[in-house]
């Protein structure tokens, strides 16, 4: 398979863009190129990378998210591998609005298979396309972050950056939905 690979900064950390024509296939942070060719090898048996600028349509939402408008990211086409279970689970992730969390519980709840809390964990864990499938928005039952590929302090400053640009967020101190924590 012919990818193509991409890098671009944001304001946690130089990201890391792997697409095809039509569709981002990872987003990772630069941090752990380990991680990167494991997603890789997990989603693709064999694949070639090429760099290139990727197309706008992928570039142009992950940099109007960054500047607050969260919901440019939710139209960006992700095509990947994984598990039935892994594909659903990432799907329920989008859904979740920006600015708030849920639980692996909820989320499990929310894709039907109730109790399968470490199975979502494990999914959640191996999402290829951090940010735009937002699984940095899944927090533990009592409120308190939990295990990031990107790391607690990128996972902590994605949903700031999103509440702090939700409407009305100047007037709330909690948003609906949203278990404080920090």
């Amino acid at each position: 398979m012919d990818l193509f690979i991409d890098r671009m900064p944001s304001p946690v950390g130089e990201l890391i863009l792997i697409w095809s024509p039509g569709a981002l296939r990872v987003l990772e942070f630069d941090h752990d190129e380990q991680r990167l060719q494991r997603l890789l090898r997990a989603h693709y048996d064999a694949y070639r990378l090429t760099s290139e600028l990727a197309p706008a349509e992928l570039r142009n939402p992950i940099e109007a998210y960054f500047r607050g408008e969260l919901s440019a990211i939710d139209t960006i086409p992700v095509e990947t591998g994984g598990t039935p279970f892994q594909r659903k689970t990432w799907a329920a992730l989008r859904e979740i609005p920006a600015g708030s969390t849920i639980t692996y519980g909820e989320l499990a709840e929310k894709i039907g298979r109730r109790g399968a809390c470490r199975a979502v964990g494990l999914a959640n864990g191996a999402n290829p396309v951090s940010i735009v499938v937002p699984c940095h928005r899944v927090i533990g039952t009592n409120g308190a972050l939990t295990g990031y590929g990107g790391g607690l302090n990128r996972k902590r400053w994605l949903l700031e950056h999103e509440r702090a640009h939700m409407p009305g967020a100047s007037q709330q101190t909690t948003l609906p939905g949203f278990h404080t924590f920090f």
